[in-house]
């Protein structure tokens, strides 16, 4: 999908273009440059906190003896009783990117409703490729289920969500929690997730647009799949090959329709409608991948923050699974 000037939204347009003009890599090698570069300039935000949110770090064993930094945000003010726990999985092309990125996101969370954030600094594609990401995510989740009364928050309402391949890592580690049986997902927010390494959509096809297109996406992929690459992939590392959505959370989720992951999105969430989950959707038209970090006070971007915490307040009035 060939994506002009005029197709985007006016209030996008012009930040669009400057950090496209930043970002943009012609070369594998560039975009590997990139994120790691990315990556050194975010480590001087790590444990470092936010104003009008409380944060601390725990650190837990992996199997290989190695620890899994959690940055883990609450509520200001002592609750009276449990909240929603909230599983949150950051951005960054898989290959970039740390919890802390994500406080913004976090306070709206908080400030619609009370809840715990579990915010894991999961292993990057740069450091250790597919299956490292999800298995950090797991063990977060697990987590979050066997400390709950420690934090406060409620067993029949652990949520997960995250945005672009953190979305992509939401739905996965969503699928994977399914099948492994222990721990039951009340909800999951994949916000315009990554999710469908083969570029063949429409939306991905030869897509120019800003900040994330068609190449990244390809020189992204390569990294998280590794030795997999080219291969047959299990639908963990990526969630667009499954093929069975039955039992699965119910989902919000939105998606811009000139970027990449458009198709992709809305194929996921009209299966997941089909099998039978509720399913909150939107598409934002003339946005591009991440409109709503890029360009907060856009039109669009106020219309889409407005729908993601309404259907975040909705799912904590409503939703419960209680864990088995």
């Amino acid at each position: 999908m060939k994506v002009t000037r005029e197709m985007i939204e006016p209030q996008l347009r012009r930040r669009g273009h400057l950090l496209d003009l930043f970002m943009r890599s012609r070369s594998e090698a560039g975009f590997l440059r990139f994120m790691k570069r990315s990556g050194r300039f975010l480590s001087f935000l790590k444990g470092r906190g936010k104003k009008g949110l409380r944060m601390r770090e725990e650190w837990i064993p992996r199997q290989d003896g190695s620890r899994l930094r959690l940055c883990i945000y609450e509520p200001l003010e002592k609750q009276d009783s449990p909240v929603p726990g909230v599983l949150w999985l950051h951005g960054g092309g898989y290959a970039m990117g740390i919890p802390e990125q994500s406080a913004l996101t976090y306070r709206k969370l908080m400030n619609t409703r009370p809840c715990v954030i579990i915010a894991p600094d999961y292993r990057l594609s740069i450091e250790a490729p597919y299956p490292a990401a999800l298995n950090d995510a797991y063990q977060a989740l697990c987590y979050m289920k066997s400390h709950a009364e420690e934090h406060g928050i409620r067993k029949d309402q652990l949520m997960v969500g995250g945005e672009s391949a953190g979305g992509g890592l939401a739905a996965a580690l969503t699928l994977y929690a399914r099948d492994k049986g222990d721990v039951r997902i009340a909800f999951q927010m994949p916000l315009y997730p990554m999710i469908d390494p083969s570029g063949t959509t429409e939306s991905a096809r030869d897509n120019n647009a800003p900040i994330w297109n068609q190449k990244s996406n390809s020189f992204a992929w390569k990294l998280y799949l590794g030795a997999l690459h080219g291969k047959e992939l299990p639908v963990y590392a990526a969630p667009s090959l499954e093929t069975d959505y039955s039992l699965l959370p119910p989902a919000l989720s939105f998606v811009g329709d000139l970027e990449p992951f458009r198709d992709e999105t809305i194929s996921y969430m009209e299966h997941l409608r089909k099998a039978g989950a509720a399913v909150d959707f939107r598409v934002y038209p003339g946005c591009y991948h991440g409109f709503d970090i890029i360009c907060p006070r856009a039109k669009s971007s106020e219309e889409a923050t407005a729908f993601f915490l309404e259907g975040f307040r909705y799912a904590v009035d409503h939703y419960r699974t209680p864990q088995e």
